[in-house]
């Protein structure tokens, strides 16, 4: 997780570790703060960035001292992402961002999600006896979103020319980067899968394997590619020639996703939305993405004092767990594409609900199954970074090809994957997330933000699925409840609660799995056990 924070003037920045099933969480011997902070914060006046990858930080910072917008330094640390980390992102996938304008002191947000196939109907998949949409190859592509959200943010918070900002990318894309040690074991394992799907092998097997840790990789295609963007705008992309190119190898490789698909797209400006908890107001995106899972937990959350209780508490743990579980059921039911469905939102952060649902918990056992609420009847593997400019613009911005390194299906010679973003579709007919030709799926990548007073107090987010509207809530009860500084918020041991209800059907009847990072004592393991998890 990446986070940057305005204090009295200057920025506090955290990189997060990314693990979230692992033992991540040792001992340090520290003179000052929690033992389980890897180290201090990182401060800074002038501005901030933070990625997963330190090629694309520095990228970030350079474009900054050239005179670059939050916006432009964001982009240039995409582009090189979309690179160096093929293994989460890429310009075949889609783009959310949150932005604070600190001239107009008001934050904006940016669905850039591309939408399925027009072509492509509902009764495709009964007719090919196929009971949910496949995770690779042509079926689960949507219209990938990040280009078009590049310029849209571009246009409305850029200073540079676009040609300066994705130069580094293209440097290193002809020159080469040495692949790094988690990036280089994902690569690897995605190889087994993907390298069926033509175009996979010529532009990510250069010597027919996947680059191993330390060793130079280039990616000419992808060079190429983003020297296009750069000068065509987003337009070469969704109207040109690489337009074609991608709907000629899609109709070649039995995909629907056509040049129409491609230049009606459309970035979306949608309007964050909030709940204040304890005095913070915490942002999120509507949906068709899951941000406000998150607002659901907190507002769950907020009638209990946790700090009495202790982070690391049977008591805390159960009730985050159960505040999760109700959370997610209406995430599994409401939470689709608003332009296809009336979502009630303001329903669901709303405050009032979050009283009625937490009446279900019961605080000595486990819930095996919750029913998702019905607010409406009373009205009708991914990357984070952030950055932050000397002006105090701030941008919270993710970006994925959803499952890894995406479909497998790579264009020609684009030097990038399509996203399979379109398997989050339901294939239950009624249901809110049902697959529907020129529909958002529903997505898992959320940026968030958090103001207090009306003025920035953090820029954040987290990678990993349906983990982050759970680490989003807990980033915020570690400050907020517990007193942590950035740094151990984001170094804190971590709970994670799995096997919810899902918008793709799935059903949870056996109240799920709770993991926890080691750092939890073994007596809260146990009253955790003994309370039915």
């Amino acid at each position: 997780m990446k986070t940057i924070k305005s204090l009295h003037g200057l920025m506090a920045l955290v990189a997060f570790p990314l693990a979230l099933y692992g033992t991540t969480a040792g001992a340090y011997d520290r003179v000052v703060g929690e033992g389980f902070a890897s180290r201090s914060q990182v401060l800074a006046t002038n501005g901030m960035a933070a990625t997963s990858q330190p090629l694309a930080t520095q990228i970030a910072l350079d474009i900054l001292k050239q005179g670059g917008s939050a916006v432009d330094a964001a982009i240039a640390a995409n582009a090189a992402q979309g690179l160096m980390e093929p293994t989460g992102c890429g310009i075949g996938g889609d783009l959310f961002a949150i932005v604070w304008d600190a001239k107009e002191e008001k934050l904006f947000g940016l669905n850039a999600s591309g939408r399925s196939p027009k072509s492509l109907p509902f009764s495709y998949f009964s007719e090919n006896n196929l009971d949910r949409i496949p995770s690779h190859g042509p079926l689960p592509v949507s219209v990938p979103g990040a280009v078009d959200g590049w310029y849209e943010l571009h246009g409305k918070f850029g200073r540079l020319p676009m040609s300066k900002i994705l130069q580094p990318a293209i440097d290193y894309a002809e020159s080469g980067f040495p692949v790094t040690q988690l990036v280089a074991y994902y690569w690897g394992r995605s190889v087994p899968r993907l390298q069926e799907f033509p175009g996979f092998r010529e532009t990510f097997m250069p010597d027919g394997r996947a680059p191993v840790e330390g060793e130079i990789f280039r990616n000419p295609r992808l060079a190429k590619t983003y020297k296009r963007i750069a000068k065509g705008g987003r337009d070469a992309f969704y109207k040109g020639d690489m337009a074609r190119e991608i709907a000629a190898y899609m109709k070649a490789n039995g995909g629907f996703l056509s040049y129409e698909d491609l230049a009606s797209h459309n970035s979306e400006w949608v309007q964050p939305v909030s709940t204040n908890y304890r005095g913070y107001d915490v942002w999120e995106l509507p949906p068709n993405g899951q941000g406000i899972a998150a607002l659901q937990i907190l507002n769950i959350l907020e009638a209990y004092d946790l700090a009495k209780m202790g982070r690391t508490s049977s008591e805390y743990v159960h009730l985050f767990a159960e505040a999760k579980k109700l959370a997610f059921e209406d995430r599994a039911k409401w939470y689709a594409d608003p332009a296809f469905n009336k979502i009630p939102v303001r329903e669901l952060i709303s405050k009032q609900y979050a009283a009625e649902r937490r009446k279900l918990i019961d605080p000595s056992r486990s819930g095996k199954r919750y029913d998702a609420g019905h607010p409406a009847l009373r009205h009708g593997d991914t990357i984070y970074l952030t950055v932050a400019d000397e002006e105090g613009n701030m941008v919270s911005l993710i970006q994925s090809n959803y499952r890894g390194m995406g479909s497998g299906m790579t264009p020609g010679e684009l030097g990038f994957i399509l996203q399979d973003r379109g398997e989050m579709f339901s294939l239950e007919e009624g249901h809110f997330n049902q697959y529907q030709p020129g529909k958002r799926p529903f997505h898992t990548i959320i940026p968030a933000f958090v103001t207090k007073d009306g003025a920035p107090y953090m820029s954040f987010g987290v990678m990993g699925g349906a983990t982050q509207p759970q680490m989003h809530a807990q980033i915020v009860i570690n400050m907020v409840d517990f007193g942590m500084n950035l740094q151990e918020a984001g170094d804190a041991p971590r709970i994670l609660h799995s096997g919810s209800s899902q918008p793709t059907d799935e059903v949870m009847e056996d109240g799920g799995y709770l993991s926890l990072e080691d750092g939890f004592p073994m007596e809260t393991r146990r009253k955790l056990v003994q309370m039915g998890h």
